[in-house]
């Protein structure tokens, strides 16, 4: 492969931007021309990272509930992350064009990393309609709440009062006392003092007129022949004793001195739950708004998922918002994609060509290499095995020539030793 001359570029802005796309400066050396087009993707690299961390930064102060310098951690962290992750998105890759699996899994990776980064933003856009809409929720939240604990916990009119249908516990309030503890005594006590009232209206009635024709007769006086002397007549003496005799089988003094301590009686018990009344309606107030404190105290910072909830809500009521807020998120999801979007849009450059070129020669010449170390090897391994099996041979020639030696050595000895045993039978028998 000719190779062509590799002109080192200095430090710039412009490489720096190209550095987030992944190319190899000095391959794109080569095709100078194409430069700006990985110059202006690294552009949008680095700006999809910035919208990337801005959207950290509004989730983090939203989760905090303030701005903070904690929000600046994950911030960073963030777009560290999807910077690097569009730099390998968008970094070219050799024969590109052949595989489509790949393409669509990095589109599928931008897609759902651009709806990631779309949703604080668009909480963010429309902060305050979010905003208000969770005041008026919470609002609204805390009216139930206080309407729900008065009708729910009325002036016991008796000690046997029932709380109205749908309050449960969650409602209901503890008293220590309540006014209705002596209104079963207050309802018997009128009950007795209207009935002994009729009673002794009766009784008032009946001797108002029997006084009436006592004071009619006594007023008329007869003369007594013979004293010359007026006195009353013997019928005004009769209607006195009735009358005198009514008011004691009646009993309307004690009566009227009953009722009037029934009406003293009552008038002490109207005024004791008059003040337990007040008290109780105190005690009440004073349990309502304890409780609205509580709730009240639960609403603290809007939260993320609380504001997801309410955007959903004001988009399910108002089409134009509904639809305006999609194409928000469509627009920051269509941003972050841009990167992907560019770099597969523009088709296959002349970097990408070389880039193939020189990754299949490079693939080519390692396997070339490979196949020469394996002949290598094995001519090697050759040479050793021939090598070993000339040892082996040249041993066993000197294992067969020492045997023989060494048998020809015992034949001589053995051959000795029987010419010297023979001439010593020789001896023996010449003497």
């Amino acid at each position: 492969m000719t190779d062509f001359p590799r002109h080192r570029i200095g430090p710039g802005a412009a490489r720096g931007l190209r550095t987030l796309t992944g190319v190899d400066e000095e391959l794109l050396s080569r095709v100078r021309y194409e430069r700006s087009k990985y110059t202006a993707l690294g552009g949008v690299v680095l700006g999809t990272s910035v919208i990337a961390a801005f959207s950290m930064w509004n989730f983090a102060t939203e989760a905090l509930g303030r701005i903070s310098v904690v929000a600046l951690l994950p911030t960073v962290i963030w777009m560290l992350f999807v910077l690097n992750l569009d730099r390998w998105l968008v970094t070219p890759q050799p024969n590109a064009r052949r595989r489509l699996g790949p393409l669509l899994t990095r589109l599928l990776v931008a897609l759902m990393l651009g709806a990631v980064i779309a949703e604080p933003l668009v909480l963010r856009i429309f902060q305050t309609a979010i905003e208000e809409h969770v005041q008026d929720e919470r609002t609204d939240t805390v009216d139930e709440l206080r309407t729900n604990l008065v009708r729910c916990n009325p002036v016991p009119a008796t000690t046997r009062t029932v709380a109205p249908a749908g309050c449960g516990t969650r409602y209901v309030l503890s008293f220590g006392a309540t006014p209705g503890d002596r209104v079963d005594e207050l309802t018997a006590l009128r009950s007795d003092a209207a009935t002994l009232q009729k009673r002794v209206d009766q009784d008032t009635t009946r001797l108002e007129a029997i006084d009436s024709e006592v004071r009619d007769e006594c007023r008329r006086l007869v003369r007594i022949a013979a004293t010359g002397l007026y006195q009353r007549t013997s019928e005004c003496l009769r209607l006195r004793d009735k009358a005198q005799d009514y008011r004691t089988t009646h009993r309307t003094a004690q009566n009227e001195r009953r009722l009037a301590g029934m009406n003293t009686r009552i008038s002490k018990i109207e005024g004791e739950l008059t003040s337990s009344r007040s008290a109780f309606l105190k005690a009440r107030d004073d349990g309502i708004a304890r409780r609205v404190a509580e709730e009240r105290a639960k609403q603290k910072e809007i939260g993320v998922l609380e504001r997801i909830r309410a955007l959903d809500e004001l988009a399910s009521g108002n089409p134009v918002l509904f639809v305006g807020i999609w194409l928000v998120r469509l627009l920051f999801v269509l941003l972050d994609v841009l990167p992907v979007l560019v770099k597969y849009l523009t088709g296959e450059t002349a970097y990408d060509l070389m880039l193939t070129g020189e990754s299949n020669s490079a693939v080519k010449i390692h396997g070339e290499q490979v196949r020469l170390a394996e002949r290598r090897a094995l001519a090697d391994l050759e040479m050793a095995q021939d090598t070993i099996e000339q040892e082996v041979r040249r041993h066993r020639a000197e294992s067969e020539a020492a045997f023989r030696e060494h048998t020809a050595a015992m034949n001589i000895r053995v051959r000795q030793a029987v010419n010297a045993l023979e001439d010593e039978i020789r001896r023996s028998s010449t003497v």
